[in-house]
């Protein structure tokens, strides 16, 4: 295991060098260029050269890119480079490195989406038991058919209903924004007695909460369902059946460990969504997260922030690839390494 690790991990300088690479390009070669964008209305051709001297943005493509990539210790570059964390000042927001900008956006972000990760597989998982249960009864397309027509409400119609009902008419929620930084963020802490403190979850993150999960629990329950379904036709099932167990037993016990299998990849990858951000969501309700972040950074052309986001998604995307595959090994002995990379 620890050399099929070793090789996986030797090929993701590779994978992140060709995406960064294809992004850098697109945005030089897109209209205009970030000095000409950040100048804003001054039009000097040769302050603007020698701002592009020293912001290390003369020269070919190639070799723009590896003074972004490699900083100082590539001729005309300057600081450690992306390489070794360092991506850059911000074109549009000069004088803030773009590790301080998204930092903090991104746990915004992270703390969102891991509660978002956790409502959908906590409702999505009972749901497909449920209905693979009472597969045959009405019980079971009419699960489906529920969660199937969530999943199709856009987040752009969920969203202005939501806004009306819970913070105009009802008054219960606030209209957007985020509690605070870090936990802070989360939970408010209630004194009872000014002795004991209990925390309790901020009023700010049930309406993005309920906006993001209420699209994810349909697949989750399908996928699950499906699962269960196979499952429940073996013969250890029909044993255990046959012995007498209860049906809650038969169903934690034997089903559900075999029936989560599938489900390790959806969470493996949805664990990426939480540096995601969710662009339209975090837009509308005003949620200082990464997601309504980057979006603000493509409408104004800030492509050094634009490379941070994806090198930075792309490495989660293909660490959450390798981690998948692993707890594959772990949970099920039946699956080889050597089959995994065949695949």
């Amino acid at each position: 295991m620890a050399g099929y690790i070793i090789r996986r991990l030797l090929w993701l300088p590779v994978i992140l060098g060709i995406v960064s690479f294809a992004t850098f390009s697109i945005a030089r070669f897109g209209p205009g260029d970030p000095v000409s964008i950040a100048a804003g209305q001054l039009r000097d051709p040769d302050v603007l050269e020698r701002v592009r001297a020293e912001r290390g943005l003369d020269g070919t493509v190639v070799e723009q890119y590896l003074r972004w990539l490699v900083g100082d210790l590539y001729p005309g570059g300057s600081g450690s480079g992306a390489i070794r964390g360092d991506f850059g000042e911000s074109f549009i927001q000069q004088g803030f490195s773009v590790n301080e900008l998204i930092r903090s956006k991104m746990a915004i972000s992270a703390q969102l989406g891991f509660l978002t990760l956790v409502t959908v597989f906590s409702v999505g998982i009972p749901l497909g038991l449920l209905a693979a249960r009472f597969n045959g009864t009405w019980i079971d397309p009419f699960v489906i058919a529920s969660l199937l027509f969530l999943t199709s409400v856009p987040v752009l119609v969920i969203i202005p209903p939501a806004l009306w009902l819970f913070a105009s008419q009802l008054d219960l929620l606030p209209v957007g924004g985020w509690g605070g930084e870090g936990l802070d963020g989360i939970f408010d802490i209630w004194w009872i007695g000014g002795v004991v403190a209990v925390p309790i979850p901020d009023p700010h993150i049930y309406l993005p909460l309920l906006v993001l999960s209420i699209g994810g629990f349909a697949g989750v329950a399908r996928l699950v369902r499906i699962t269960a379904l196979e499952v429940l036709s073996e013969d250890y099932v029909r044993t255990a059946h046959a012995k007498g167990l209860k049906e809650t037993t038969v169903a934690f016990k034997h089903v559900l460990p075999n029936a989560l299998l599938p489900v390790i990849t959806v969470i493996g990858f949805a664990l990426v969504g939480i540096l995601e951000g969710a662009f339209f969501t975090e837009t509308l309700l005003g949620i200082p997260g990464i997601g309504r972040f980057a979006f603000a950074a493509v409408q104004s052309r800030d492509y050094d922030v634009i490379l941070a986001i994806t090198v930075i998604l792309s490495t989660a995307f293909v660490l959450a690839n390798l981690v998948v595959e692993i707890a594959y090994t772990w949970i099920d002995p039946r699956v080889r390494l050597g089959e995994a990379i065949n695949a």
